[in-house]
């Protein structure tokens, strides 16, 4: 049964809502459907399902994008309504019609959208009465098969009985008959009449191709020759390529032995040394630095113009281009959009975006130009372009704050520590990064205490005690073979005596797939109930970011004894410097996840911290 339809515009505005059906909904599956689907570019997906406690809906809507109006149906998921689309169809073409931008009231529609249902409806059991009738042959047909098969088995059963009464040389020839009819009459020929067929053809001399028979001494001839063959290759294996002497290094007696190269900074064991002058020399953090970005115009222009000559001019004259262009074009058609489409999606893939989310995008950005009309002097491709840009921003663009200072003092005011927990696969720069945060912390005057709760791998304890020592920060470890989740929990306890205003929790690197490992992630997050997680991701991965993330989540929440579990809250991208214009995996994380990027490592440095400027990827990925 449908539970609710609802017209309303891209701003928000409803128009309609049918009152016959008057089914209040549970929850609020319409405002989650807009955030987390026609927000985020996902309205090319066929449905979408929403559950919640006590309710399970099933969501499906289509566009009228020259007047700017969605179409939203909701029934219940257990059930599998099939006029669902016709209808959706049918109240499109309806409402397009009687549709006034100046009207807001359409009570009229009622009676409309009460036949539309029952015309939908009864097309529907058409089709399902038909799709039965024709099932129906299609089984009785199978019994007569099995009986024919049963019969013609038992036939062959008496005929090999029966010629199997006199075995003679006589006879031989009768046997043979029997063996094909038992064939041809059965279908399969079980084992004593595939063994019959290869004796008879043995003794006639000739080969029964028909009977799987073969004759043997060919078969041998053919093993030697393969063997004289052989021989040849062996002997040539055998000897093996002489090596070729290794010049080794020269030695003089009169020069003393070169001493190993120590570049460690001279410190002594409680950490004092030359802490303030790296301090100094760090210098300010690139997080408090506003990015100046200037974008290329020429050479934009020519890149665009490139890609409309190489898509227009492949199947569209030159004139007919022109007076298109000029008079426009009267609705925009899946078939004119595909060229356009494919050439961005090609370019995002270049640009390392994962392949998946290039053509989700592409999708539903042409979901959301279908039907729309092109303006005068407007080419196709750069309308795609502009609405891939939009797209893009509004992906790459956080729904949410991401100012951790003020959350640190709010945090601060209710007199408790901000918890900070880095999570990620290995070797993505989990402990460095921290490090960095750590340090911008500092700079705007707050009290920083580092967790080694990594237990796992050797030498992460004193990577995280050399950061420490190095930025005079105070450090709370266990050691080694601890649990992470209760070392977590006294460090936070440690920070509230202590008066530390924020707790860097460094984690071990686990990879998506290790269950045990994800576990104790999962149990750390339940215990301790941090403010942020922060998952620590390379920017050189590819199609390796949607299974990374999306599996991170999963095991986050599958794991995890709470009812609503912490999932992943922000993303820090490290290794920016090293991916010139690959810059793909950006947009790859924030669309599987949803979670805005809040730091982008740069560098090897303190200071080598910013923010993600989505103007810039944009052009980048664009280019």
């Amino acid at each position: 049964m449908l539970e609710q339809l609802l017209i309303f515009t891209r701003g928000g505005l409803i128009l309609w809502t049918c009152k016959e059906l008057g089914n209040a909904l549970r929850g609020s599956p319409i405002d989650t459907l807009i955030r987390s689907c026609l927000l985020e570019e996902r309205s090319a997906a066929a449905s979408y399902n929403y559950d919640v406690p006590g309710a399970s809906y099933t969501l499906k809507w289509t566009f009228h994008n020259e007047l700017g109006l969605v179409f939203v149906a909701v029934y219940q998921k257990i059930l599998h309504l099939l006029y669902v689309d016709d209808l959706l169809a049918m109240v499109k073409r309806e409402f397009s019609e009687i549709y006034d931008p100046k009207r807001m009231v359409y009570d009229d529609f009622d009676e409309t959208f009460r036949q539309l249902r029952k015309e939908a409806e009864a097309r529907a059991e058409v089709i399902k009465k038909s799709k039965q009738v024709m099932c129906k042959p299609v089984t009785s047909l199978g019994k007569k098969q099995g009986q024919m098969q049963q019969s013609g088995f038992e036939g062959g059963n008496k005929k090999k009985s029966g010629g199997g009464g006199g075995e003679s040389g006589k006879d031989g020839d009768a046997d043979g008959d029997n063996v094909k009819t038992g064939i041809l009459d059965n279908g399969n020929s079980n084992g004593e009449v595939a063994s019959k067929g290869r004796v008879n053809g043995k003794e006639n001399g000739n080969a029964n191709t028909n009977g799987g028979a073969f004759d043997v001494n060919k078969l041998q001839k053919l093993r030697s020759k393969g063997a004289k063959k052989a021989n040849p290759v062996s002997k040539v294996s055998k000897e093996e390529p002489k090596k070729k002497p290794v010049k080794k290094n020269r030695v003089w007696d009169e020069k003393p032995p070169e001493a190993k190269l120590d570049f460690t900074d001279p410190v002594s064991e409680n950490g004092d040394g030359n802490m303030a002058v790296a301090q100094v020399v760090e210098g300010e953090s690139m997080m408090d630095k506003d990015e100046i970005f200037s974008s290329d115009s020429e050479s934009e222009e020519d890149d665009e113009t490139e890609m409309d000559t190489k898509v227009d001019s492949k199947k569209k004259g030159w004139f007919t281009s022109m007076f298109q262009s000029i008079a426009g074009k009267a609705n925009l058609e899946k078939a004119d959009l595909e060229p356009a489409l494919k050439a961005l999606k090609d370019r995002l893939m270049t640009k390392n975006v994962a392949e998946e989310i290039a053509e989700k995008l592409c999708e539903s950005v042409a979901v959301s130009l279908e039907g729309k009309k092109l303006g005068s002097f407007t080419r196709i491709s750069s309308t795609v372009q502009a609405a891939m840009e939009e797209a893009l921003v509004r992906i790459l663009t956080p729904r949410r704050s991401i100012d951790i200072l003020r959350d640190v003092h709010v945090a601060k005011e209710q007199h408790k520590p901000y918890v900070v927990v880095f999570v990620g696969v290995n070797g993505v720069g989990k402990s460095t990064n921290l490090a960095k945060v750590a340090y911008w912390l500092q700079q705007h005057d707050i009290n920083v205490m580092m967790a080694a709760c990594d237990t796992f791998r050797s030498g992460a304890v004193e990577q995280l005690r050399t950061h420490a020592r190095r930025l005079q920060i105070p450090i709370f470890e266990k050691g080694y073979e601890k649990d992470p989740a209760i070392v977590a929990k006294e460090a936070i306890q440690e920070a509230a005596r202590n008066g530390s205003d924020v707790v860097l929790v460094d984690t071990a690197g686990r990879m998506q797939d290790n269950e045990p490992l994800m576990r104790a992630l999962s149990k750390l997050i339940y215990v301790n109930s941090p403010d942020l997680v922060l998952f620590v991701g390379e920017a050189l991965v590819g199609n390796d970011a949607v299974d990374q993330l999306s599996k991170f989540n999963q095991k986050l929440a599958d794991l995890s004894p709470s009812a609503s579990p912490r999932l992943i809250d922000g993303i820090l991208l490290t290794k920016f410097d090293t991916i010139d214009d690959k810059v793909g995996a950006a947009l790859s994380m924030v669309y599987i996840s949803g979670s805005p990027v809040m730091f982008v490592g740069c560098g090897q440095s303190y200071t080598d911290l910013k923010k993600l400027n989505v103007k810039s990827i944009v052009k980048t990925l664009l280019k």
